[in-house]
């Protein structure tokens, strides 16, 4: 079974968002359009508490892109976004809802951030996605969102790393680009990781 993943539609992530992917939300008509084609739907959802470890708010004299240390490990420093129960966190309108037959969140536990929709980046808890998916017999994922060089490349690592054949459908995906190239660089990080990148026209 085959199952697409849609990773952080979310209003903060787009144009006007706290934390804004260029042409974000040129993605959303794409993401509908893929929907029809797979037997399982899966969103992941960033849902922080307002005084997540990740904001460069929650660490006075510090900024965004600031680097500290959060459960012993490097952790950039965002922009507050996504926190629980606001606008920001909520799914763009543009995206159709009523296809999605699961949501998982993740990011709540404000010592640590989780750009995977699997894990915590420390893998010290679960979202419950990967035991979901094989209580549904995928054996192929398929990943589409945000932003393809942070939560949607980790989301890919944990997805092969749990067994399942990782597709990310490139098209379907923009990037946060924070450093000239990072884009390019996770295509390649991916590759190596043995995810297979393709565009939507080349799905099976």
């Amino acid at each position: 079974m085959k199952a697409l993943i849609i990773v952080d539609i979310q209003n903060d992530f787009l144009p006007g968002g706290a934390l804004a992917v260029k042409e974000g939300d040129q993605i959303i008509p794409l993401v509908n359009s893929l929907m029809n084609r797979f037997d399982l739907v899966i969103a992941t959802q960033d849902w922080h508490p307002l005084d997540h470890g990740s904001f460069a708010e929650s660490h006075p004299g510090y900024s965004v892109g600031n680097v500290v240390k959060l459960k012993g490990m490097d952790q950039i420093l965002w922009p507050m976004h996504c926190v629980q129960n606001t606008r920001g966190a909520a799914f763009s309108d543009a995206l159709d809802l009523h296809k999605i037959d699961q949501v998982f969140k993740k990011g709540t536990d404000k010592e640590i951030d989780s750009y995977s929709g699997f894990y915590d980046n420390k893998h010290l808890k679960s979202t419950g996605l990967s035991d979901y998916l094989k209580d549904n017999n995928v054996t192929q994922v398929y990943i589409a969102g945000l932003a393809t060089d942070y939560c949607v490349k980790f989301t890919a690592f944990d997805a092969a790393s749990e067994g399942f054949q990782t597709f990310v459908i490139i098209d379907g995906t923009r990037a946060v680009n924070i450093h000239p190239g990072d884009y390019e660089k996770a295509i390649q990080q991916m590759l190596a990781n043995e995810i297979k990148v393709l565009k939507s026209d080349e799905i099976e």
